[in-house]
């Protein structure tokens, strides 16, 4: 253990994580304040993409939106809780078939308002911002792709006397 918590100083990215929050959360607000209950700011892409591809397999629709079939499976879950999707088997025992209910397909029109409302919003701060953040992330992946956050600390734990075991 060392002498300093280091939890107990701010993150760099705190703050940034802290807007992102408090932007889904405002997202949110939009349903509360039409009377949908249910539905959260992550149920949006998947709900919009089955509308427009019909039933797609958990794996599917991850792949289809770039998530992990992990996340996929429990936000799946979580819209199926809510009644916005139905899942039924599919071609084998391993896979399921996500399909909209009537309730969500009803929200589509809404939902894609929505969607659109929130792209324009954020092209505006955008613009507003002296650095746009969407210039900045293009630059963050630059970086990162000259050199990755695993190597990055990976370098630094090993110079502190942390190496990754090696492969034998």
């Amino acid at each position: 253990m060392t002498s300093l918590d280091p939890t107990t100083v701010p993150g760099r990215w705190d703050s940034l994580h802290a807007v992102l929050r408090r932007l889904d959360d405002e997202i949110e607000t939009v349903y509360a304040d039409r009377g949908i209950v249910g539905v959260r700011p992550r149920f949006v892409y998947p709900l919009i993409r089955l509308a427009h591809t019909g039933p797609l397999t958990i794996r599917e629709l991850a792949v289809s939106l770039g998530r992990t079939h992990s996340a996929m499976s429990q936000t799946v879950t979580a819209m199926r809780r809510e009644g916005l999707v139905e899942t039924a088997p599919g071609a084998d025992a391993r896979t399921r078939r996500v399909a909209l209910t009537a309730r969500s397909r009803e929200l589509v029109p809404l939902l894609e308002a929505e969607w659109r409302a929130t792209e324009e919003s954020v092209a505006e701060i955008d613009d507003e911002l002296p650095h746009a953040l969407s210039a900045v992330v293009v630059e963050l992946e630059r970086v990162l792709a000259r050199r990755s956050l695993r190597a990055r600390r990976g370098g630094r734990l090993d110079a502190a006397g942390h190496p990754a075991p090696r492969e034998r």
